[in-house]
């Protein structure tokens, strides 16, 4: 069996060809080299979405279509190797989401999990599953596979948000459902903040069983991720690659906060001036604060605040930062590392 392509067949191998293919049959030796590579062969490319150019685009949609009528206003950021995909990477969709004052985005489940990374605005609300929480700048919110939400934005300002989801993962395996519950929004059962309460300060109630996989908290405020960050900062000396770095994680098991979505927050100091690194899992970042500059490959992207950009799978890159820069991340870590093939190499 030959992984060299053929570039010359035969009349006999042709023929051969043409009698299989009518049974639903292929010979591997042709497409073996495609399908085997030495390594990752991803049409992901480095992109980076510049606030500047996208938050007039977003503004401007809000005034061609409602929130009720569009379910969801969201501009896809699609990756320029996957257009027409709805990918930001190869295994995960993401978009910026806008709800302009007084609006609500009904409520409706689906089988793909979602994450929110809020980017700009104050005051508005997710709901999951019975529970609202106030949403801010920096704060990372899970809606996990099948549960109930909606949003809804009693503020005086426009909300907007970077929506992360497995849409391809989910597609991969046809396991896609949907559903609305025929009302915009859903009854809420529980206080505000009461998951928090629960299970964000590192204890569980005694009674606690686990639904799933992901975790029991959905609302991590970047209030506490930022003093996190701030106190590595101040004790312990950068990584060499990433700076200060942590990975957001599900309090009940110590694993990945959701089980196809890996989520990171990093802090690069002032002047910080990283090693090359790169990994398997293509990675969306957004940029908190600070700004700096990726050195993916070949190509340089230079983010500022609110940006997001891409960094492909085996993508030789580095960082460097002229002011301390805080950046968040969403990436198919866990699904990799579950089916043992994540790989990096520092």
């Amino acid at each position: 069996m030959s992984a060299v392509p053929q570039t010359r067949i035969s009349e006999e191998r042709k023929d051969f060809y043409a009698r299989i293919d009518k049974g639903h049959v292929a010979p591997l030796w042709e497409v073996l080299h495609e399908l085997v590579t030495p390594k990752p062969k991803t049409p992901c490319v480095p992109v980076v979405w510049k606030w500047e150019t996208v938050l007039p685009w977003i503004l401007e949609s809000g005034k061609l279509i409602t929130a009720k009528e569009a379910e969801r206003r969201v501009l896809v950021l699609e990756n320029p190797g996957l257009r027409g995909k709805s990918r930001a990477t190869h295994s995960l969709y993401a978009g910026l989401q806008l709800v302009l004052p007084g609006e609500i985005a009904p409520a409706h489940r689906h089988s793909q999990s979602a994450m929110r990374f809020i980017v700009s605005g104050d005051g508005a609300y997710t709901a999951v599953d019975g529970e609202r929480v106030t949403m801010h700048v920096g704060d990372f919110i899970i809606t996990p596979s099948w549960t109930w939400h909606d949003h809804g934005n009693p503020s005086k300002e426009p909300i907007i948000w970077m929506d992360v989801l497995d849409i391809p993962i989910v597609e991969l395996l046809d396991a896609q459902f949907m559903e609305r519950p025929g009302v915009e929004i859903q009854q809420t059962t529980r206080t505000e903040g009461q998951s928090f309460a629960r299970y964000g300060n590192a204890m569980l109630p005694l009674e606690f069983k686990p639904k799933g996989r992901t975790s029991p908290l959905f609302w991590y405020p970047y209030e506490r991720t930022r003093e996190a960050l701030a106190t590595l900062a101040g004790s312990e000396a950068p990584h060499p690659c990433h700076g200060h770095k942590l990975q957001y994680v599900n309090p009940a098991t110590g694993g990945a906060a959701m089980p196809t979505i890996g989520t990171f927050v990093q802090l690069l100091p002032k002047g910080f001036s990283g090693r090359d690194y790169r990994c398997t899992d293509s990675t969306i970042f957004s940029c908190v604060e600070g700004s700096g500059r990726a050195r993916i490959g070949a190509e340089v992207i230079e983010f500022g605040p609110k940006d997001t950009f891409v960094v492909p799978s085996w993508m030789q890159h580095r960082f460097e930062a002229g002011a301390e820069t805080v950046l968040f991340s969403a990436s198919d870590r866990p699904v990799q590392q579950a089916l043992d093939l994540w790989r990096e190499e520092a």
